[in-house]
């Protein structure tokens, strides 16, 4: 190369990172083989672990309705805390969505996949999309899919049910199709959220086979019913298994719950396949789920595995193989994107950019986080103890767990001093 190749090719600025949000639906943060699950098949997901950062201890702060996703997605768009979030959406505080705040920085904007917040505020965040999906849970084969309308009309009417494909396949295929007719000389915004793995969990044949029921183990902390009432034990997804649960029907839970995250993951991996090395990833799950674990099912409880959910970041400029035990939250997505595409960060966003952590530099995270459920739950999770306070028909439960030795969250601590400390965070 000639001094005067050199000196251009110096000078030339680096064109701007693509975007590529995955999102997906009830997964819990201990079900990646590359992070510790050995029973459990990610092999595309253990790809993005390698080529970038692994956040182990990311969370949501809760949700104030039993459907947890919608709060958890508002909170991901807006980047505002919950009782914000879901004020704003409902028009009554300020707000910008990042697909939006993108779009305004030059980016083409795509989304596919569950929004569950209204055809509305779909159209504030995409110029692009589909098929897209506006309910909270379907049979995966037989969804109600939308064409994406520019004038934002999607009557009932109007939306396809296909009896061939899964709605996880349907999504990995609008989003190949986006990427082959984009503008080639802008850079790109993509948002796709799967349904998987919630409920009803249909894996295809193939992956069910993978997963023998009677070779699934039983969590540490099984049991056959929670120990109290923590408000929510008769909520839809509590129902899904008679009481007490059984070994066996947990363990039948967990099969099909494994089969479709190995399914999704087959499909993210045609996903990361079809993107250049100027992509930025994000992996993440709108919340975690129970699956027989302190004798619970659901998302409605403020234990670790529904509040935790996987968050993985790799891309341009993204340190290879990392993993940050900091405490973060979804909310912090936004800032954290507008920060690595150099897109200024709009007042409205409270959350916190973690690219520090991304770039290789020194970030210690939240000092603690809060959590909530409806109006009787609430926690404080520091980086060794969380607290969880019931308030249950006028009485109190507490719960205090010391993470460290603990983390199955299997044994209530009677500390006064440490009870007392964390309750003044929690106010």
């Amino acid at each position: 190369m000639n001094r005067r190749n050199f000196l251009l090719s110096v000078a030339a600025p680096r064109p701007r990172p693509n975007v590529l949000f995955l999102f997906s639906d009830d997964h819990r943060f201990d079900t990646i083989h590359a992070l510790g699950n050995r029973d459990i098949l990610t092999p595309h997901l253990d790809r993005l672990c390698a080529r970038g950062v692994a956040f182990t201890q990311a969370s949501i702060m809760g949700g104030n309705q039993g459907a947890v996703c919608v709060p958890s997605r508002a909170m991901l768009m807006t980047g505002q805390t919950l009782h914000h979030a879901t004020a704003a959406l409902a028009g009554q505080r300020p707000y910008h969505l990042w697909p939006a705040v993108f779009a305004e920085a030059g980016y083409q904007t795509f989304g596919a996949g569950k929004w569950h917040n209204g055809p509305k505020l779909y159209h504030e965040a995409f110029t692009d999309g589909g098929p897209i999906f506006f309910g909270g849970m379907e049979d995966h084969y037989r969804t109600p899919l939308h064409r994406f309308h520019p004038a934002a009309k999607y009557p009932p009417t109007a939306a396809v049910r296909s009896p061939k494909q899964s709605a996880t396949e349907l999504f990995a295929d609008g989003l190949l199709d986006f990427l082959e007719r984009r503008d080639k000389t802008k850079p790109f915004c993509a948002y796709v959220a799967f349904t998987a793995p919630h409920d009803p969990r249909q894996a295809p044949p193939e992956w069910q086979a993978r997963y023998p029921p009677e070779k699934m183990k039983l969590p540490e902390n099984f049991l056959p019913q929670h120990p109290f009432d923590n408000g929510e034990l008769a909520v839809r997804d509590e129902k899904l298994l008679p009481f007490p649960r059984t070994p066996e029907a947990v363990r039948k839970e967990i099969a099909d719950y494994y089969a479709l995250i190995s399914y999704l993951d087959s499909q993210i991996g045609r996903i990361l396949d079809a993107i250049d090395e100027n992509t930025i990833v994000v992996f993440a799950g709108d919340n975690g789920l129970a699956l027989g674990q302190h004798g619970l099912l659901g998302k409605q409880n403020l234990y670790d595995h529904s509040i935790r959910v996987p968050l993985l970041v790799a891309g341009p400029g993204i340190v290879k193989g990392r993993r940050s035990g900091a405490l973060v939250q979804l909310v912090d997505c936004f800032a954290t994107l507008c920060d690595l595409a150099g897109i200024p960060k709009p007042p409205t966003v409270e959350g916190e950019s973690f690219a520090p952590a991304l770039r290789g530099k020194p970030f210690a995270g939240r000092p603690y986080t809060l959590h909530y459920y409806r109006d009787f739950q609430r926690a404080v999770r520091t980086r060794t103890h969380k607290l969880i306070r019931y308030t249950v028909n006028g009485k109190v439960t507490r719960q205090l767990f010391d993470l460290r030795r603990d983390p199955w969250e299997k044994q209530s601590l009677d500390d006064p001093k440490k009870m007392a400390e964390l309750e003044a965070l929690l106010g």
